[in-house]
């Protein structure tokens, strides 16, 4: 009952575009995450519950105003062959020292960024800087609930290089806008992550290694399905749209074994583990009389002149 509640709301405020995991699967994501933090943090994290929600999205917004943002949500290890794993420093100092820094920011820096993300919220806690603490817990639930989507681990992000154009949004936003009343998303309690940088290269490889059934089975049901029952037209802010329709979604979701449930799954977990080890490693701080948070991102001016892809 609980999620559903959840789910209602969040659809009350879908924005016009959706980004990445969206604006509702973010918000469901970071604050789900909340629910398995130890009752030290809880208190804190519960009563700003809307905030690391709410601006769960802020990085996407960044994307297209902020140089330098847009490519700490992925990383195309296909670039790198299929030993990209293997050849990828998993620190970003030898990363630099490896590959010149403009080539691995073009194809993406994610799994580094999130880990630097990391230690800034750990830092914050440490000096007890609430409205740090929130807005840097908001941002890397993002970037590793990002890490977590097949879609974000590849070249072909949007299937524009097999004729599939638009799986991006599908699996990500769509998806999860139809079905997510019925994903089970309680995760446990948040645990300690002895090497996080390791554990976020785990979670990219896993991602990774889902990424050609994502785009075999919406190929193969593409052939099943004709144009008019894959898609469909629903009225959003005051235009009508083309979106994949309810029986497609249905029919992917069965095909990939409910991919994007666990997937959202394992977000939830990494993340509050994530937020409960940055809290660990700041010597476990006191936050029961922490006060102030920070404001709300201001609306971020698109830069013309920044090429970012929609990804």
């Amino acid at each position: 009952m609980l999620i559903f509640i959840i789910w209602a709301s969040l659809l009350l405020f879908l924005p016009k575009s959706l980004e990445d995991w969206g604006f509702f699967a973010h918000s469901m994501i970071n604050r789900q995450a909340v629910f398995s933090l130890p009752p030290e943090m809880m208190g804190f994290y519960k009563a700003h519950i809307d905030f690391l929600a709410e601006n769960a999205v802020n990085p996407d917004k960044r994307r297209y105003a902020v140089v330098g943002e847009a490519e700490k949500h992925y990383i195309d290890l296909d670039v790198y062959g299929d030993s990209a794993l293997a050849i990828l420093p998993k620190y970003w100092p030898e990363a630099i020292e490896k590959f010149p820094e403009d080539s691995l920011r073009k194809h993406g820096i994610g799994p580094w960024s999130a880990y630097l993300t990391l230690l800034s919220l750990t830092k914050a806690l440490e000096q007890k800087n609430a409205a740090a603490i929130l807005r840097l817990s908001a941002d890397l639930g993002h970037y590793l609930g990002d890490l977590n989507v097949p879609l974000h681990t590849t070249k072909n992000y949007n299937g524009q290089l097999t004729g599939q154009e638009g799986i991006h949004g599908f699996w990500e936003s769509r998806a999860p806008e139809l079905l997510a009343k019925d994903y089970a998303l309680w995760v446990g309690k948040a645990e300690y992550v002895e090497k996080p940088q390791l554990a976020i290269w785990d979670a990219v490889q896993s991602a990774h290694a889902q990424v050609d059934s994502v785009l075999r089975f919406e190929k193969r049901l593409s052939g099943e399905f004709p144009d008019d029952q894959k898609y469909s037209y629903e009225e959003r802010n005051g235009l009508t749209v083309r979106v994949y329709s309810r029986e497609f979604t249905e029919a992917f979701s069965i095909a990939i074994d409910r991919q994007i449930e666990r997937q959202m799954r394992k977000s939830i977990k990494m993340i509050a583990d994530f937020w409960y080890t940055a809290w660990i490693n700041a010597g476990q701080p006191d936050l029961s009389q922490l006060a102030g948070i920070p404001e709300e991102e201001p609306e971020q001016k698109a830069n013309p002149e920044l090429k970012v892809r929609e990804h």
